[in-house]
């Protein structure tokens, strides 16, 4: 009984930190990382397999512990996901990745709530759910190759891969542990001290190694832009933040064709690791692509809702604002607003008419 209470204790402790990610990935991340709301999924998911893992959880009900069922055995996709957009500069969202989830949080449903009807079939269902969990964790870890240069520069970085790595390695041991007939309540603790570790290390990089850089409204259509001086920096950084500030917002250098971080090192007269540190972990971004897109985006956005360009083809506005071809700004657009920049100028148009029929209506 001690051990028990040890562990349900430790599991709502896992829940209370999980939340707390959550809650800080939406307040503070999701202005400035693509990957903050797939995190905070990730959170959830942590926190509902926390709870339909725990001792005295029902086990076979489609009753009330359904939903935290479904969250917990859809964490693997949810994992491979979160992993994707952290790592991958081209991943984007698709309709058929919710329907992956579902199918797989059926299987999880099934198999945990079927065995006192249907023995054959929970069983089938829980053998799939495995080597599907053991997959998308694979997946999940394999996404560091694509972006583990960049990451391995910052400590945030090397926590994040330390993360994937970690999560992946418990999802596979589970579904290894599931495989092979191992009794559940053998590994219960284990799983419990897994999950605190892995809320502990997530709830110390995202509340005493936050991103510098808070959400500010940029202009007509942009979503958000970086204040790049922070109080609590030190004077050196400051001051290279102030520069770097002058030179991305004043002079426009984003605009300039061929920059790369090596490049904008050289003009602020700094080494390109330093540099590189100050954009990652200092401003929140994801890589120097992500911060000098941000720019370029709010740029776009800002011109594609301007009345007074509307006639502009879309191919002018992105190469004006940097993008060497068509398709890459329309990706990046896409994945930055979930529109094509023809429909976002479409709507920011559509909502300037009706702004000025009410004006004309209703004189002041």
């Amino acid at each position: 009984m001690a051990m028990t209470a040890l562990e349900l204790g430790l599991r709502g402790a896992v829940v209370a930190l999980f939340l707390v990610v959550c809650a800080v990935l939406l307040l503070r991340y999701a202005a400035v990382h693509r990957a903050a709301h797939l995190g905070a999924a990730m959170g959830v998911a942590g926190a509902a397999y926390a709870i339909s893992t725990a001792p005295f959880f029902p086990a076979s009900s489609f009753g009330w512990s359904s939903p935290f069922i479904a969250f917990a055995m859809g964490s693997p996709v949810i994992f491979w996901l979160w992993a994707s957009a952290v790592f991958d500069e081209r991943f984007a969202l698709r309709p058929w990745h919710a329907a992956v989830w579902t199918l797989l949080a059926g299987l999880g449903v099934v198999s945990h709530n079927c065995w006192a009807i249907w023995p054959d079939a929970a069983g089938i269902c829980g053998r799939a759910l495995a080597l599907t969990t053991i997959t998308f964790a694979v997946l999940g870890i394999a996404q560091i190759a694509k972006g583990w240069r960049s990451a391995v520069t910052t400590p945030r970085g090397r926590i994040l891969i330390a993360l994937v790595i970690g999560i992946g390695l418990q999802m596979m041991l589970a579904a290894t542990a599931g495989l092979a007939a191992i009794p559940a309540r053998s590994i219960s603790l284990s799983i419990a001290l897994a999950l605190v570790a892995f809320g502990l290390l997530s709830t110390w990089m995202m509340l005493f190694d936050p991103p510098e850089s808070q959400p500010a409204v940029a202009g007509p259509g942009s979503r958000v832009s970086a204040s790049l001086a922070p109080a609590d920096r030190s004077a050196p950084d400051r001051a290279v933040l102030h520069r770097l500030k002058h030179l991305m917002a004043t002079e426009r250098t984003y605009r300039q064709e061929g920059l790369t971080i090596g490049v904008l090192a050289v003009r602020l007269g700094m080494p390109e690791y330093r540099l590189r540190t100050l954009i990652n972990d200092g401003l929140g971004h994801r890589n120097f692509n992500a911060f000098v897109n941000r720019y370029r985006l709010d740029e776009a956005k800002a011109a594609l809702a301007d009345a007074d360009q509307a006639e502009v083809p879309v191919l002018t506005i992105a190469l004006d604002a940097g993008f060497q071809s068509l398709a890459p700004f329309n990706r990046a657009f896409k994945a930055d607003t979930g529109l094509t920049p023809s429909e976002f100028r479409r709507r920011a148009m559509a909502g300037q008419n009706a702004a000025n029929d009410v004006e004309i209506t209703h004189p002041s």
